[in-house]
C-alpha cells in the first residue's frame, strides 16, 4: 500500500526516543529506560497526574466490569506507589466530589511507607501477619465491597519461579479476601500466565458468581501479565474447600 506524505516507515520510526547505552548501564536497563520513554501509557500517566501507567489497568478493568461504584469500600492490597488508590478515590468519591453521589472509602496496605494519596487512607502493613484481616476490617469499620491487589514478587530472572510467586500472593490476597468482603463484593488481583494459577481459578470459581481473566489494553503485549477478575462474593462456604497445595 501506498504511503501518504510524511507517513513513512522511516518517519514514524524517528518519532521514537532512542536512548544511548552509557558505559557501566547494562544493555537490559537501557531498553527498559527506552521502552519507559516511548510509552505512551507512562506519557498519559505524567499528563493526568498519576504515579505511574498501572492505574489505567485499574481504570480498564472497572471500565468493563464496573466494580468501583460511589459508596463502595475499597481496599488495595500492595498498594505503592498509589496509581490504583488515586483511581479509586475518583470512582468511588471517597473525596465527596460528586454530589448526590454516595461517599465510599479506599484502604490501601503496604509493606513499605507510601506517599499519602488524598482521600485514601494508607497504613503500613505485611497483609500475610496473622490478624491483618481483622485490622483491615477494624480500620474500614467493617467489611469491604473491593478487593484488588496489583502485587509481585521482586523478579528472580526466572519465569516458572516467578509465576509460581505471584501465584502464591494472589492466593494470599484471594484468602484475606474470603475473609474481608461483603457478599457480592469483588475481588481483582494480577497473576502470571504459566499454569499454576489453574487451582486458584477452580477455588475462586467456588466462591464467586463469575470468574474472568482478563488483559487489559494498558498491560503489556510481551507480558505475560493477566487479571483475574471474581464478581458476587457468595461469602463463606460451609465444605471448608482448602486453598491449592
Amino acid at each position: 500500500m501506498a504511503q501518504g506524505k510524511g507517513s513513512s516507515g522511516r518517519g514514524q520510526r524517528d518519532l521514537k526516543v532512542k536512548v544511548k547505552s552509557a558505559r557501566g548501564r547494562k544493555l537490559s536497563s537501557t531498553r527498559w529506560l527506552e521502552r519507559q520513554l516511548n510509552d505512551p501509557y507512562v506519557k498519559r500517566a505524567k499528563a493526568e497526574g498519576y504515579r505511574g501507567r498501572a492505574a489505567f489497568k485499574i481504570l480498564e478493568l472497572d471500565d468493563k466490569y464496573h466494580f468501583l461504584k460511589p459508596g463502595a469500600r475499597v481496599v488495595d492490597l500492595g498498594c505503592a506507589p498509589g496509581g490504583w488508590c488515586q483511581v479509586a478515590v475518583a470512582r468511588v468519591n471517597a473525596l465527596g466530589a460528586k454530589p448526590g453521589k454516595a461517599q465510599g472509602r479506599v484502604l490501601g496496605v503496604d509493606l513499605q511507607e507510601v506517599e499519602p494519596v488524598p482521600g485514601a487512607e494508607i497504613h503500613q502493613l505485611d497483609f500475610l501477619e496473622d490478624g491483618a484481616d481483622d485490622k483491615v476490617k477494624a480500620w474500614l469499620g467493617g467489611k469491604a465491597d473491593v478487593v484488588m491487589s496489583d502485587m509481585a514478587a521482586a523478579s528472580s530472572g526466572h519465569k516458572q519461579t516467578d509465576h509460581l510467586r505471584i501465584v502464591a500472593l494472589c492466593e494470599a490476597a484471594a484468602a484475606l479476601a474470603f475473609d474481608v468482603l461483603e457478599e457480592g463484593g469483588t475481588f481483582v488481583a494480577k497473576v502470571l500466565a504459566g499454569g499454576a494459577e489453574s487451582e486458584l481459578q477452580t477455588l475462586l470459581k467456588r466462591r464467586f458468581d463469575k470468574v474472568a481473566n482478563v488483559k487489559p489494553p494498558a498491560s503489556r503485549s510481551d507480558s505475560s501479565e493477566k487479571f483475574v477478575v471474581a464478581v458476587g462474593y457468595r461469602g463463606a462456604i460451609s465444605d471448608n474447600t482448602p486453598f491449592p497445595g
